[in-house]
């Protein structure tokens, strides 16, 4: 007889069901959640920096000094006319006065009388103009200390210090960004979601939209922190078929920075007993 064969070990394993959640992973780009465009709104020369590009800066940071000397003229000016409307509309006050006893025993005329009192009116309305001259030249006085909107990281200057700026002009001093948190916007197919929709709506699937999102560096690894998803674009590029997904990213120590390729895994659904 042949002699035995021999034993041949084999591995065994139990089948159970369990959930299992359904991933998918789409591309995307980092943008920072807050974006300011720092813009003059007075027009002069630049007269200092006040900043170190790349910092951070605080909200109502000044960030720009402009050549104030005309505003302050200004200023002086509206001030020297509210004081000039003050001093006449006293005189104004004291005639009225005057005019109020005097017509009680007619030592002057009802016409007299009434051009005294439109008089004391003219000078309040006068003193009101002048008051509010005043508060627009320190307005425009305060605009000639350029601030920052914004808390965040500022980044470079696009103007130096003798540069002349105009009020509200197109390009853009410098630009705040807060970067943390970040938003990574990815993008879905639409096919693929309704897809997704009618698995859910038969029974298959159940929403996994409570699970956390993971993001995948440009070089492969995962980013500690996971994201969570925000909302989700309520309309389709008609382009491409696909529509935006937000994701809210912590960033407290600003390794993703705004325009940086990375990878959103995303709970597509969930299935039961798999």
């Amino acid at each position: 007889t042949s002699p035995a064969s021999p034993a041949v070990p084999v591995t065994v394993v139990t089948m159970k069901a369990e959930t299992v959640t359904l991933e998918r992973e789409l591309p995307g780009r980092v943008s920072a959640s807050l974006v300011a465009e720092v813009r003059p709104q007075a027009n002069g020369i630049v007269k200092q920096r006040l900043f170190a590009e790349g910092s951070r800066v605080a909200a109502g940071q000044a960030l720009y000094q402009i050549d104030d000397a005309t505003y302050r003229a200004d200023l002086e000016s509206a001030k020297a006319a509210r004081a000039r409307a003050e001093a006449t509309l006293e005189s104004a006050r004291l005639n009225a006065a005057r005019s109020q006893d005097l017509v009680k025993i007619d030592a002057v005329s009802r016409q007299d009388h009434e051009n005294t009192m439109a008089a004391l009116k003219l000078a309040e309305a006068d003193l009101a103009a002048t008051r509010a001259a005043v508060d627009r030249a320190s307005v425009l006085l305060g605009y000639t200390r350029i601030t920052s909107p914004i808390a965040g990281r500022i980044g470079k200057s696009a103007v130096t210090q003798g540069a002349l700026v105009t009020a509200n002009q197109a390009d853009p001093l410098a630009k705040v960004q807060l970067l943390d948190p970040v938003y990574i916007d990815v993008t879905q197919s639409s096919a693929e979601w309704l897809e997704l929709r009618k698995q859910i709506a038969a029974g298959r699937l159940t929403s996994g939209s409570d699970v956390p999102v993971a993001i995948v560096l440009e070089d492969g690894t995962r980013y500690p922190a996971q994201g969570r998803l925000q909302f989700a674009d309520v309309s389709v590029d008609p382009g491409t078929g696909s529509f935006l997904l937000r994701v809210v990213v912590p960033n407290p120590r600003e390794v993703l920075l705004p325009g940086m390729y990375v990878r959103a895994v995303l709970a597509s659904g969930v299935r039961q007993d798999a």
